[in-house]
């Protein structure tokens, strides 16, 4: 069987730049993938790709949700400030 893709491009990704939690939580799931298919546990390493990808995609969508309020919230304030 082949390898997964990992999916540690895209939890870094959502680690540095958009929820810290959750891009560390598929940090670590992305990091077991190799070690599984290396042990010869091919469905516990796709399911380890598939939750680093699941957490990383959440991850993203939940900060860019949260920038949007804030950008929101910052628009609001700053229009009764003028």
């Amino acid at each position: 069987m082949p390898k997964p893709d990992n999916n540690m491009v895209m939890a870094i990704l959502c680690t540095v730049c958009c929820c810290l939690p959750f891009g560390i939580y598929a940090i670590i799931k992305a990091a077991k993938v190799n070690s599984f298919y290396i042990a010869g546990m091919y469905n516990e390493a796709v399911n380890s790709a598939n939750e680093a990808k699941k957490w990383s995609t959440i991850g993203i969508i939940t900060g860019l949700v949260i920038q949007a309020v804030y950008m929101a919230f910052y628009l609001v304030v700053l229009g009764c400030n003028c």
